[in-house]
């Protein structure tokens, strides 16, 4: 065996290749595989992109974690709480609510049929039109799972004080902002 410490690069982000030839020169990585700071934008951007991603990876799988053991996955749970909140809904509207296919729909909606909590109603004035509809069972059941979640949530952003909270809201705000207009899409 060698004495020779193992010098494997650490994991890059994806698409690491695909970078400019400013940030394969002026990023770097510590012996702990973080980036190290210096004043290159590129640098900075990427470090913040991968923050973002593991920030998202892991509060999404206590989110994840917490419906599965109500029974529910996170796209079953946001169609129940667009019900909630907006009453009974058009298909398409759902379908542009949770940006999920025509098809996502339809199986998040006969999913959540199977289990009594949401319904299929005739519009009253198109009756080709249906629109999805919380159950009894449905508004009981979100009555009881979303002030839990909700506090699951606000746990694991915990790691953040409420102002913080509050500065990384307004960030986000503009940096969705920022990216959408690039891209042309809507936030």
């Amino acid at each position: 065996m060698s004495d020779t410490p193992d010098r494997t690069p650490p994991t890059r982000p994806a698409g690491w290749n695909a970078g400019t030839a400013t940030a394969n020169r002026a990023i770097r990585y510590s012996s702990s595989g973080e980036f190290s700071w210096n004043s290159d934008p590129t640098a900075t951007a990427l470090q913040l992109w991968a923050h973002l991603a593991n920030a998202h990876s892991a509060i999404h799988a206590n989110a994840t974690e917490d419906l599965a053991g109500r029974g529910l996955s996170v796209a079953e749970f946001g169609l129940l709480e667009i019900l909630q909140q907006k009453g009974p809904l058009p298909l398409g509207e759902v379908q542009r609510s949770l940006s999920v296919s025509s098809g996502g729909v339809t199986f998040l909606v006969d999913r959540l049929e199977e289990k009594g909590l949401v319904e299929r109603r005739s519009s009253q004035q198109d009756r080709r039109s249906k629109h999805a509809a919380l159950t009894d069972k449905g508004e009981e059941l979100m009555a009881e799972v979303l002030p839990a979640h909700a506090e699951r949530i606000r746990e694991s952003m915990s790691g953040l004080t409420l102002p913080e909270q509050r500065s990384a809201i307004g960030a986000l705000r503009a940096l969705a902002r920022e990216a959408a207009a690039r891209s042309g899409t809507a936030t």
